[in-house]
């Protein structure tokens, strides 16, 4: 595995958006047209990242608090204790495996958790074993940014939107983001 410290975040999502809306005409998945609404208004062209959020709050305070609901929604989970400087640079020094199916270095899905807790306020809360939840004190509040944002996170994580209770597009993901303090994602 690879350090954070070695990627560039936006150079990341940049490249997972070019590939996961790459037209392939043997998607068992989705047609090529479906595939290119599901990122509309963007297409396949990456619209860079959104701009960063002062945030409301301590990122720290709204982490603990959010993680006390967490655990009292979920009992079966265990506390986990990582020597590291933040909740992302624990992801790459436990080997976090979550997006296994996706890449296998978990290191390049650090930088960019890492690059969210500096412009949004995220922290890490919780992990499963293909899953991943933070806290965020700067989240979008208007529905531009939060179609930037619903870009990042579907490059960052295309089953969110792929793989969700019904047929998604970046807008209707979007319009779930705005003035919402914690971001899930769920790898297949």
């Amino acid at each position: 595995m690879s350090s954070p410290d070695d990627h560039d975040p936006a150079e990341l999502l940049a490249r997972w958006w070019a590939t996961y809306t790459a037209v392939d005409e043997d998607d068992d998945m989705l047609s090529p047209d479906q595939r290119l609404a599901v990122t509309a208004p963007f297409g396949q062209t990456w619209p860079g990242l959104a701009p960063t959020r002062e945030a409301a709050a301590d990122p720290d305070d709204l982490a603990a608090e959010y993680a006390a609901r967490f655990v009292l929604s979920r009992p079966q989970s265990r506390l986990g204790l990582v020597a590291a400087h933040s909740g992302a640079d624990a992801l790459a020094v436990v080997g976090w495996d979550g997006p296994a199916n996706w890449d296998n270095d978990t290191a390049t899905f650090a930088a960019v958790v890492s690059d969210w807790e500096r412009r949004f306020g995220a922290r890490v809360v919780a992990v499963g074993s293909d899953t991943l939840h933070l806290s965020v004190t700067a989240p979008p509040t208007t529905a531009e940014d939060a179609l930037l944002v619903a870009a990042e996170h579907f490059a960052f994580c295309p089953d969110n939107i792929w793989q969700g209770p019904r047929p998604q597009t970046l807008a209707s993901y979007a319009e779930r983001l705005i003035d919402t303090h914690c971001w899930e994602f769920w790898w297949d």
